[in-house]
């Protein structure tokens, strides 16, 4: 089959769906390829199916730390149970008939882009999926990422799992080992450890979430073994062997010498998909990492768009919805420019762990001039106290001393990643401290620690 619509769009995970429903709510003629579930890994395999079994263990984490609340037991058959039905029992026919709904041409399958039609740099693009092929005059580009297991002999001896068979498995292990201390392995310890599972989490930094402010991934470390799970910092694997029913990891550069359990979960990043997509044909290299190359607007080249994890920007969900925004409104006419200062990132732990902007580290190697405070939050407000019998969560904020603005923040408490957005907004804007200072907000709620916080400031 020879097809010819405006647009095509290949890779159909969040970036790619916004930037589809964008166009043909336009009136255009979209042709979406997905090789697997359209709805992508957050969908399916990722954010979905984590935050939905990440919510009874905060929950009931909330439940115990109230006054005047019993009965707090976890059902794992039925949180698995309202899980598939959140991830579409990994179906997505209804996602397929929607799109065909609208009027898209949608393509199941491996797409490689084959060239242009001869035009120069600014023919129309083709795109072949088996023995289909579609030309468009534009392309977006929403392959995501893939999985990156680290090299360690006799990974293959073990049983080895990485977020899919995590956050899709019937039945819990009762021992896991998690490697790797970012969000996601810090999300994937909270849960299991919340379901009762033996939990040990590996990572070869000294601190957890490392590329957020220390304080941020000492408290994180602290929160983390509260709820139940062993944390080994300066620590990697070093030789992987089968002993029995164990899964051994035999680490380096730490006091413990292995770690036994029955599953071992990598969390250790992740590479854009970039493979074997045919992107040479239109004379895009990608770079070190396989990132595609994108200017403001997340053009890669002449009508050629990448959005969401594949260009390596900010790997989030929120900012490949926000990319596949700004793409098809240059498709459509609309040029922006993308903005990244102001967009929260969030680990949805017990409780939340929420950050936007930049580290103090990262503010001084610009030459900017900065102080930063740090609030204790059950010693300032109400709220904590409304909310929990022993309350503990922090805010930290970074100011911009010449300028007198918010630079970056951080948070960690019971719905921080609600209320970030108060400082996400700030630092986007560029709202000056003295309008954060007589801005009122509602007694009680967390939101009051931001007046607090600033009034502690110098500047």
């Amino acid at each position: 089959m020879d097809t010819e619509v405006d647009v095509i769009v290949l890779g159909m995970g969040p970036g790619g769906e916004v930037a589809a429903s964008r166009l043909l709510d336009a009136g255009r003629r979209v042709a979406v390829i997905e090789r697997e579930l359209i709805g992508g890994e957050c969908g399916y395999w990722a954010c979905i199916p984590s935050k939905t079994l990440l919510r009874p263990v905060q929950l009931a984490a909330e439940a115990r730390a109230a006054a005047g609340v019993t009965g707090t037991t976890l059902d794992w058959t039925d949180a698995a149970t309202y899980r598939d039905t959140m991830i579409r029992h990994l179906d997505d026919a209804a996602q397929v008939d929607g799109y065909r709904g609208r009027g898209a041409v949608v393509l199941q399958g491996a797409g490689r882009i084959t060239g242009r039609d001869g035009r120069g740099t600014e023919g129309r693009i083709r795109v072949r999926v088996g023995d289909d092929s579609i030309t468009a005059e534009h392309l977006v580009i929403a392959t995501g990422t893939t999985p990156v297991l680290p090299k360690v002999p006799g990974l293959e001896d073990i049983t080895v799992w990485t977020n899919r068979e995590t956050y899709t498995v019937s039945e819990l292990p009762r021992r896991a080992t998690v490697v790797g201390g970012s969000a996601v392995g810090v999300e994937t310890a909270t849960f299991l450890a919340g379901f009762g599972v033996k939990t040990t989490l590996v990572h070869r930094g000294t601190a957890l979430l490392s590329r957020e402010e220390p304080r941020v991934g000492e408290l994180a470390r602290e929160r983390l073994e509260a709820a139940g799970a062993t944390v080994l910092l300066g620590a990697s694997p070093d030789r992987a062997r089968r002993d029995g029913d164990d899964s051994v990891l035999e680490l380096e550069g730490t006091g413990t010498a292995e770690v036994r359990s029955d599953v071992v979960i990598f969390a250790t990043g992740r590479a854009p998909r970039t493979k074997d997509l045919g992107l040479e044909t239109l004379g895009i290299e990608p770079d070190a990492r396989g990132a595609i190359r994108v200017d403001g607007q997340c053009r890669a080249a002449a009508n050629v768009w990448a959005v969401g994890d594949v260009n390596g920007i900010m790997p989030f969900t929120h900012v490949a919805k926000y990319q596949g925004r700004i793409a098809a409104d240059a498709i459509l006419g609309t040029v922006r420019t993308a903005h990244y200062d102001g967009i929260p990132r969030v680990v949805f732990g017990v409780p939340d762990i929420a950050c936007v902007g930049l580290t103090e580290a990262q503010a001084r190697t610009q030459g900017l001039a900065v102080e930063s405070v740090e609030l204790d939050l059950a010693a300032a407000l109400a709220k904590p106290w409304t909310f929990e019998r022993e309350p503990a969560g922090h805010l930290g904020l970074l100011a911009d001393t010449d300028r007198k603005v918010l630079l970056g923040a951080w948070a960690i408490g019971p719905e921080a990643g609600e209320w970030i957005h108060h400082a996400a907004l700030a630092i986007r804007a560029g709202i000056r401290l003295e309008v954060l200072r007589d801005q009122v907000a509602q007694f009680p709620t967390f939101h009051e620690a931001y007046l607090a916080a600033l009034d502690r400031f110098d500047a």
